[in-house]
């Protein structure tokens, strides 16, 4: 197995997804291999690992996955020259009681993989002063070791060498140094950063970050810092939701996990994809209709214009199950009001009526246990998961789907809803608890 490296910070918004991208895009030129995993409960982050590196990114989570699970998505690396992972928020950062096996912490991913961290640290208006900041990262866990930092956002050679000296007054090597660079920062919208798919302009964008990269951190060194990666077993099987899959997929409906989907496929199951933004119908051979989260709130004129999809769809769940995550299950309702205040209508399989108009964030891992059936999951089934979306129900007058806590075992009143064949829930399904 290649060794790795966990990218990670004190906070969001420090450098994170561009030292990521930029040295995924500079190893690639050098004619390595490197695999991508990004820590956490994160869909947009893994496209433009995609893009810049050449391999699809999974997502690592020990807040809902077991060790088990984790073992067999991080074995998929195997192959490849050097595993790097990308953290979420701080590095310490997470829920105040633990999952499967971590609190979501990105440092727990660290810790159990065995990577060690190199921490982004945004020195905007400090100088030696970022050296304590770094000496309490490096002594917070001591099964988390800091391979370094890199310094972004420098301001001039003095600021860099003032910085440097902090660094090594502490024993913290400086594996490079980012002067401030506008030109390669990633436009982003309410859920986080538009998505890659998205960006007209990625291609320059990720060779301008490689070839930044390159130029202010040592990427020899990074490469010898890399830690042996200790986390390893078989794949996890995942039970899909029937042999046949009608999935949605376009720029309103593309939040899906990799390692689901691949799960899927490895148990035998068929993906037809479908584009509601493109008038398409399900596949009427299809066991199952499945519609993920996305931005339907920014495409609500052309869904609700879209007549034979949503016929198709109306006619699919009179004899077969259909079921949405977050913005799949808005899509499945009665009616989404966007941010302007204007109705659209939906699909209408369930009467579920949401609202963009005043936004409410609603972010955080969910623990449900189903009181009805869904596809893949029998009643009395545990899914963990994660919520994130701005929406208002305003009506929701179906069944409860799920009893839905969040992770301090706190009731959540998006308890998602059942019709007929119909289902679906604001939680994104991560994977089953044991």
């Amino acid at each position: 197995m290649p060794p790795g490296l966990l990218i990670s910070a004190p906070a969001s918004g420090t450098g994170k997804t561009t030292l990521m991208l930029g040295l995924l895009a500079a190893l690639r030129a050098r004619g390595l291999t490197v695999q991508p995993f990004k820590s956490g409960p994160d869909y947009i982050d893994p496209g433009f690992h995609r893009a810049a590196s050449g391999r699809p990114s999974v997502n690592l989570d020990n807040w809902a996955m077991s060790r088990d699970m984790l073992a067999g998505l991080i074995s998929g690396a195997d192959g490849s020259d050097l595993i790097l992972a990308e953290g979420s928020m701080g590095l310490f950062d997470g829920v105040t009681r633990d999952g499967e096996c971590g609190n979501g912490a990105s440092a727990g991913i660290a810790a159990l993989a065995g990577w060690p961290v190199v921490l982004v640290l945004d020195t905007s208006g400090q100088a030696q002063s970022a050296a304590a900041v770094a000496k309490g990262f490096a002594t917070m866990r001591r099964d988390v070791p800091l391979a370094g930092v890199v310094l972004n956002k420098v301001a001039s050679p003095r600021h860099e060498a003032m910085l440097r000296a902090g660094m090594a007054e502490v024993g913290i090597e400086v594996l490079g140094a980012l002067p401030r660079r506008a030109e390669i920062e990633l436009p982003e919208r309410h859920l986080g950063l538009v998505q890659a798919e998205d960006q007209a302009d990625l291609a320059r964008i990720l060779q301008a970050a490689g070839d930044f990269v390159a130029e202010n951190v040592d990427l020899d060194r990074l490469l010898a810092v890399a830690g042996a990666t200790r986390l390893l077993g078989p794949p996890m099987p995942i039970t899909p939701p029937g042999g046949r899959i009608a999935l949605a997929r376009d720029a309103a409906f593309s939040f899906v996990y990799p390692h689901q989907l691949e799960g899927w496929r490895a148990a035998g199951a068929e993906i037809t994809l479908f584009s509601p933004l493109n008038d398409e119908a399900p596949d009427p051979r299809a066991d199952i209709c499945w519609l993920p989260g996305g931005y339907p709130e920014l495409h609500a004129g052309t869904l609700a214009a879209a007549r034979r999809f949503r016929a198709g769809l109306r006619q699919f769940g009179e004899t077969g199950p259909v079921h949405g995550e977050c913005g799949g299950y808005m899509a499945m309702g009665a009616g989404l009001i966007d941010k302007a205040g204007t109705r659209h209508e939906m699909a209408g399989l369930l009467g579920l009526v949401t609202s963009f108009a005043k936004r409410k964030m609603h972010l955080g891992y969910r623990l449900a246990t189903l009181e009805a059936a869904m596809p893949g999951h029998d009643t009395g089934a545990r899914l963990r998961g994660h919520e994130f979306h701005y929406t208002t129900i305003l009506e929701q007058p179906d069944a409860p789907l799920a009893r839905v806590v969040d992770a301090n075992g706190d009731l959540v009143a998006e308890t998602g809803s059942k019709r007929g064949h119909a289902s679906g829930t604001f939680l994104h399904q991560i994977a089953e608890a044991t």
